[in-house]
């Protein structure tokens, strides 16, 4: 078997083939040498090929909301990536940059329809790989997306907390204020003297009552103000939401701008080839 076979063999993908299939496979794929630090593909870009790396490495990342660069995956020697875009036909969904000289073999949509066609175990292998990636892409950005004010407040609060809470929001309702003025109707009533039969065990100027709503308002206040400092938790990361969503609507105009100029460029560098092979050809 040839070299590139041989790789092959070692690659989850295509350990279904056999060694024909293999050799058939390798000998159909593209060959393409890189420099260091050259972009094979961004983000956004269509997916055409999927690439398996022949030496040197290849780092794939994206930026998350806040600019800060992810690395999802380095590809060595024998690893495959760009499959995601591959099968659906999509946009690329990371950044693919070269960390050393690199040579790849590329696998065209079209190449690899017929190479599922022909080898259905082959598929299972396929959703194998891009499950693991994007199992791998979802536990690194599951806490940096956009988050939700209440859910993540609620899970860092503490049962006190809760308790405070529910406390603070009820002193602060009208069942609370018409509770408390029947409770000192009664007992003003009782300790007026004015019931027949019925001795005063508080008379005015009401000592007990005043002490016993003292009391109260003492272990309110408390209460009031845990409720009004986890509000005021809850207001920063409502901040920092606002801030986070702010940037990455800031961001996606960014890679917009970056999409249109690079269409720009190559627009511009279209329309001087052409105007040179037509100038050439006026002169012959």
């Amino acid at each position: 078997m040839s070299e590139d076979a041989v790789l092959l063999a070692g690659i989850p993908l295509f350990a279904s083939l056999d060694d024909a299939a293999r050799a058939e496979l390798a000998a159909s794929m593209e060959r393409l040498s890189y420099p260091k630090g050259q972009m094979l593909f961004r983000i956004g870009d269509p997916g055409d090929a999927l690439f398996v790396v022949r030496s040197g490495k290849v780092e794939l990342s994206v930026r998350d909301h806040s600019g800060d660069r992810i690395v999802l995956d380095h590809c060595d020697r024998g690893m495959v990536f760009g499959e995601l875009s591959l099968l659906d036909g999509g946009a690329r969904t990371a950044t693919a940059e070269t960390l050393d000289n690199t040579e790849v073999m590329l696998l065209s949509r079209d190449q690899l329809q017929a190479f599922v066609r022909n080898h259905p175990d082959a598929a299972l292998n396929l959703l194998s790989v891009v499950a693991s990636r994007v199992r791998k892409a979802d536990e690194m950005l599951r806490e940096r997306v956009a988050r939700n004010v209440n859910v993540e407040v609620e899970q860092k609060q503490k049962p006190l907390d809760r308790i405070a809470g529910a406390i603070a929001a009820f002193a602060g309702s009208v069942p609370f204020v018409l509770l408390h003025g029947a409770f000192f109707a009664v007992w003003i009533l009782l300790n007026l003297s004015i019931i027949p039969g019925v001795e005063a065990f508080d008379p005015f100027p009401f000592g007990l009552l005043t002490m016993a709503v003292s009391l109260e308002a003492i272990f309110l206040s408390v209460f009031v103000l845990l409720a009004q400092n986890l509000q005021s938790a809850k207001e920063r990361v409502r901040s920092d939401v606002e801030y986070e969503v702010n940037l990455k609507a800031e961001l996606e105009v960014f890679h917009l701008h970056e999409k249109v100029d690079r269409l720009h460029e190559e627009v511009i560098g279209r329309l001087h080839r052409i105007e040179g092979r037509l100038g050439g050809g006026e002169r012959r």
